[in-house]
């Protein structure tokens, strides 16, 4: 990354806002104009460099934001933090700060490239570059608001700000990206040393636009719920023409490495186990109808079970205060269908020839390479031939995941429970910097266009030819598209009730399972019931369109857009995401108790950050006004302007 030496620039956050250690004196001192230094030193591609490459997260902030926050909400992982309520304001200081710092970037970039204009001093790519800030500069703030609520529109610009609603933010991205389009000259193009300095698209300025319009009908879709006649204009003026991300060759993403700088991948450190969540697991479970034995080696197909079998019941070690469907059992063995980019994204237990077997962390080598685990019965006392009664459990090719929550004694009891060998884990090209961070994919397009036809929208393609193409697109990325025909025709259900089939609309009933009783084994028979999203229709739709494009987007988005799949959950309820457990209370989650945890609640669900306590300490009246926008408490259960309320 080109850095720059010695140059003075105007400061985008006013001291007022400062939640970092640096003075009132130093901001000061540096609060002068771009054009203090000469033009060769002040380029405005510098300042985008800086934003986009500062955004991909250094490792301090990515564990923060990126998983310990983003994944856990958005349920592809799991995580005890948000979904229980609970948050850290030191994490949330250190991304409110880097975030900030990544928007002043952009400010400047587009106050130098007005100022050049102005001059006279331009290149015939500066104003295209200014476009491509102020695109940018929509994401950003997206995600800033995204996360926390109400933001200065005009907070990094060197005066007092004012914090906005978050439908004033809103208002204002959308018209941004509309005359970010509108001004950007898509024929001109950059020199090397120009294009080097765009990680993304090289300033390929096509690429851009459709990354803007594509970013428009993102940000339109969010507000569909809360304000549908806008939605609905700026998503069908952003779609006409379909210059948008329609495939994967467009993608908006930057490429990892590595190390620790910005450029490190955000899902790299290894105490970040990175198991595969409880929500996926549903969704993913006879998804599609592909058979495990079309999608594994041959010397894997005995670890698979038939269909219609739940596993091993252990109802004193494994929780059942929660609505997962799959509560109370352990799979003691491999589906027998499942969706296809389950084995890509997630490395079965134990099978260590697989080399997206990840063995972090790097310094315990017991804890990925041992993969059986017991039971405590009792108090762990052994008899006189130095025996117990606890029961050991061999978790290689098995295939299980655990609600979140509190579990209780039973959790104590339970050693699989956290054991890194006993856990679907997150594949190793995620976690060893050899990737490229998705922003913006084209099955989110795709999805995207599904759903505003759905709504009845004016769309290039009719809704079941954009669905199909989203899920073929994700397919692409993830190499299976050989099980793409079958995929799409499937009408076999998810536990959560799903199936993929477009023209599939039936609602599923009750299922005769089997299991064996884990302490007994004897057989069993159980009615499966498939659980109740009562946020979406009350909890009486399963499988409408809908449901069916949000649960595609959620896997597809999977691992690089958890932001994207909590703001999906916040905007509809969809897809179904599971209470966590409540063996014990849950001390910042008291919503949930005995009496309610079969039903689901926007309660339930963490819904934004609460602001650092710093901008509450140091600017009093800004925070008032931001809570005051905000309508609610600064807690992470106050929902935003755009997410659903019921």
């Amino acid at each position: 990354m080109t850095k720059m030496k010695n140059v003075t620039i105007k400061l985008g956050l006013l001291c007022a806002m400062a939640v970092s250690v640096i003075s009132c004196s130093d901001f000061e001192e540096i609060n002068q104009s771009p054009t203090a230094a000469t033009a060769e030193q002040v380029q405005v591609e510098y300042f985008i460099n800086n934003s986009i490459v500062g955004a991909q997260q250094n490792p301090h902030v990515a564990e923060r934001a990126f998983v310990l926050y983003w994944k856990a909400a958005g349920r592809q992982d799991m995580t005890n933090t948000l979904p229980v309520g609970s948050y850290n304001d030191g994490w949330s200081g250190d991304y409110y700060n880097s975030i900030s710092s990544w928007l002043k970037h952009t400010y400047t970039a587009i106050q130098v490239a007005d100022e050049q204009i102005e001059a006279g001093t331009v290149k015939e790519y500066t104003n295209n570059l200014k476009q491509v800030a102020r695109i940018w500069r929509a994401y950003l703030m997206s995600e800033m608001s995204d996360n926390f609520g109400p933001m200065p529109i005009n907070g990094f610009q060197g005066v007092n700000p004012d914090f906005n609603s978050v439908e004033e933010v809103y208002s204002y991205m959308l018209d941004e990206l509309k005359d970010a389009v509108a001004e950007l000259d898509t024929d001109i193009s950059v020199p090397d040393n120009v294009s080097k300095l765009d990680p993304a698209y090289g300033y390929n300025f096509a690429k851009w636009q459709k990354y803007a319009n594509s970013m428009r009908m993102r940000l339109a879709m969010r507000i569909s719920e809360a304000n549908p006649s806008k939605a609905q204009s700026e998503f069908e003026d952003a779609a006409a023409g379909s210059v948008f991300i329609a495939t994967n060759d467009d993608n908006f993403k930057v490429a990892e490495k590595g190390g620790w700088d910005d450029l490190t991948g955000v899902m790299t450190r290894e105490w970040n186990h990175q198991w595969l969540s409880s929500t996926m697991n549903n969704l993913m479970i006879g998804l599609g109808g592909v058979s495990s034995a079309d999608q594994l080696p041959a010397d894997l197909h005995s670890h698979i079970k038939p269909a219609g079998y739940m596993g091993l019941k252990f109802d004193d070690h494994f929780t059942t205060l929660t609505n997962d469907p799959s509560a109370g059992f352990w799979f003691d063995g491999l589906h027998e269908t499942i969706d296809p980019r389950a084995y890509e994204a997630f490395i079965i237990p134990g099978y260590f020839d697989n080399p997206e077997m990840n063995r972090y962390p790097s310094w315990d080598s017991n804890f990925t390479s041992i993969t059986e685990r017991s039971l405590i019965i009792g108090d762990k006392d052994t008899d006189d031939n130095g025996e117990t009664d606890d029961i050991d459990i061999e978790a290689a090719f098995t295939w299980n995941a655990f609600a979140l929550g509190s579990w209780g004694d039973k959790g104590g009891k339970n050693e699989l429970r956290g054991w890194g060998g006993a856990q679907p884990r997150l594949a190793n090209k995620f976690r060893n910097g050899t990737s490229e961070r998705i922003f913006f994919g084209a099955w989110e397009t795709q999805f995207l266009l599904a759903e505003a036809a759905v709504r009845g929208w004016s769309t290039p393609v009719s809704g079941q030819v954009a669905y199909e193409a989203g899920i073929a697109e994700s397919f692409a990325y993830w190499n299976v598209s050989q099980h793409l025909g079958a995929y799409i025709a499937s009408q076999d259900y998810n536990r959560a009730g799903t199936s993929v089939n477009w023209n599939h609309t039936v609602e599923p009933g009750s299922e005769t399972m089997t299991y064996v009783d884990g302490y007994t084994g004897a057989p069993g028979v159980t009615t499966f019931d498939y659980p109740d999203n009562t946020i979406y229709q009350g909890g009486s739709v399963k499988n409408d369109l809908l449901t069916k494009i949000i649960t595609q987007k959620f896997i597809a988005q999977t691992p690089w857009l958890p932001l994207e799949t909590w703001n999906d959950h916040r905007r509809l309820g969809l897809p179904f995401f599971d209470n966590p457990a409540i063996e014990n209370a849950l001390p910042n989650l008291s919503a949930i108790t005995e009496a309610n945890y079969m039903t689901n609640s926007v309660n339930f669900f963490p819904q934004r950050l609460k602001y650092p306590s710093s901008l509450e300490n140091n600017v009093p009246d800004g925070y008032q006004q931001a809570v005051s926008h905000l309508g609610g408490p600064d807690d992470v259960f106050t929902p935003l302007w755009w997410a659903k309320q019921n």
